[in-house]
């Protein structure tokens, strides 16, 4: 379980997350959230196939253009499930390390460049009946589901390893596990909902503490 806390029993459908918009490593480890506050719920918003399929389909976008296409057809499996649940408390830990400046831990470390290598893909010649020839992409790995991991697990490579690491965040709002990338140099929260109930609890202790 990512995150700790008491999961809800609920079904939550990907598109349901309240942060969308950032790095696609960081898309999937905010596929976990706290729903309520610092007293609310932990959401797992990938916990089945039919999950995945949503996830993958809500964001075909942001993995490469040959890739695309291949996402279309397959249905994940419960075994799709369980990878990608491991390379998201991987990206998770590594976040952890980036944010807080530790040095990482080798067994994420190692999970995620093992996952990035199934992203390794190749342009080849394809001639054609009576047409020019076209370029084709072939995968190291067969599965299209395997090779989206790879993506994003290269992506998180590419993003916790570069420069953008310095712009990676943690929500400091309590109750909050949510990441995001500092796009601007005023943003502080993971959304306007997190500001806003901070907003709400200092005016509220203000109060308590000024009565008149």
């Amino acid at each position: 379980m990512d995150g700790g806390g008491t999961v809800d029993t609920q079904a939550q459908a990907a598109d349901g997350m309240p942060l969308t918009g950032e790095p696609l490593a960081l898309e999937l480890v905010n596929t976990t959230f706290v729903r309520g506050g610092a007293r609310g719920v932990l959401v797992d918003a990938l916990r089945t196939p039919e999950d995945l399929d949503g996830w993958l389909a809500s964001r075909t976008a942001l993995f490469s253009e040959p890739l695309r296409a291949e996402l279309s057809a397959p249905a994940a499996t419960g075994a799709h499930v369980a990878r990608f649940r491991e390379l998201r408390q991987a990206l998770r830990d590594l976040a952890a390390a980036a944010v807080s400046g530790a040095r990482p831990a080798d067994a994420p470390v190692g999970l995620l460049n093992a996952s990035a290598r199934l992203a390794v893909s190749w342009p080849e010649f394809e001639p054609t009946a009576g047409g020019p020839a076209r370029v084709v992409t072939r995968w190291s790995e067969p599965d299209p589901l395997l090779a989206a991991l790879g993506e994003v697990a290269a992506a998180g490579v590419g993003l916790l390893a570069g420069r953008a690491v310095e712009q990676v965040r943690a929500c400091p709002a309590p109750g909050c596990i949510l990441y995001f990338v500092k796009s601007h140099g005023r943003r502080e929260w993971c959304t306007v909902g997190c500001g806003n109930r901070v907003r709400v609890a200092r005016h509220s202790r203000r109060a308590k503490a000024d009565p008149a």
